[in-house]
């Protein structure tokens, strides 16, 4: 009897112990809604481009390691891409920013890291690889009810378009919510 005591007792703490566990990494988790305009161009061309303005929207998953200090990831569509020869060759993606996000006790933020963008569709077939990689860095304002505003720089890393050595370029303005 005394076994089956203990045996219930230790299922029961590890049971109580697992939901507070998820409970702790819920509580840290928020989510929201984002959307801005972009204004892209291809670097290092050997051909004559010039800027592009596009759009980008999606949700954000937010997860809160301190209180100044959150991992946020993003699932964007954003029309991207630059004039070539005074004719819009966009490229549509599906962009997927992994960033360290600082944030001041004021409500202002910068944030850094890494995005994938995966090419959904693209006016010009042929122009832009499959994939797309860059390095992105930012800064904002983001109010304690979770509405914010920011702007970003993405730098391709990896080349861009199936010939050639250019590289993409996106200066991007947002607004979001986050619940």
């Amino acid at each position: 009897m005394k076994k089956l005591l203990v045996i219930s007792f230790v299922l029961a703490s590890a049971h109580s112990s697992g939901q507070s566990f998820v409970q702790g990494i819920v509580s840290r988790l928020s989510v929201g809604v984002k959307a801005g305009a972009n204004y892209s161009d291809y670097v290092h061309a050997d051909f004559k481009t010039d800027p592009l303005i596009g759009f980008h929207a999606g949700g954000i998953v937010n997860f809160r390691c301190t209180q100044q200090l959150s991992v946020q990831e993003e699932f964007l569509f954003s029309s991207q891409g630059a004039k070539i020869a005074d004719v819009d060759r966009k490229v549509y993606y599906l962009t997927v920013p992994i960033l360290l996000k600082y944030r001041t006790n004021l409500g202002l933020y910068f944030e850094a890291g890494g995005q994938t963008g995966m090419r959904l569709h693209e006016d010009v077939e042929g122009l832009a690889k499959q994939l797309d990689f860059g390095a992105a860095a930012g800064l904002g304002y983001q109010s304690k009810m979770g509405l914010g505003f920011g702007v970003r720089y993405v730098a391709g890393v990896s080349k861009a378009g199936m010939s050639g050595d250019f590289r993409s370029g996106v200066a991007q303005g947002s607004v979001f919510y986050i619940f």
